[in-house]
């Protein structure tokens, strides 16, 4: 069967979830609007740092959760590029600071959890 693609976001669905309205959340979480929360949940406009914190807290749910299509996005993203740095550092003359950035990179992507879209 194939894998569905994650949305870029979950916002709504946690909101539902928890039973409450676009207005609820947009007064816990301080903003001025419950337009505002559409747009979060839309994608059409991306929260400030300070509303994400707000949004896991308020709905008990890791920002990695809650954004998991954007999160699995970066996850590819980043990926590429540390192999592509990987190579990059084994091109140059052996030197013990880049041997020991290459493991770090290696060993800690190897660490990385796969987000798990709800």
């Amino acid at each position: 069967m194939k894998r569905r693609s994650p949305l870029p976001n979950y916002l709504r669905t946690h909101r539902k979830r928890a039973r409450l309205s676009q207005q609820d959340v947009a007064f816990l979480i301080g903003c001025k609007s419950s337009a505002r929360i559409s747009r979060y949940e839309r994608c059409r406009q991306n929260p400030n740092l300070r509303t994400l914190l707000a949004y896991e807290l308020l709905l008990h749910t890791p920002i990695r959760e809650l954004y998991g299509g954007v999160a699995e996005e970066v996850e590819r993203d980043m990926k590429k590029r540390v192999r592509l740095f990987v190579r990059h550092l084994a091109r140059r003359r052996p030197d013990h600071r880049n041997e020991r950035k290459a493991k770090f990179l290696v060993a800690i992507w190897k660490e990385v959890p796969r987000s798990r879209a709800p």
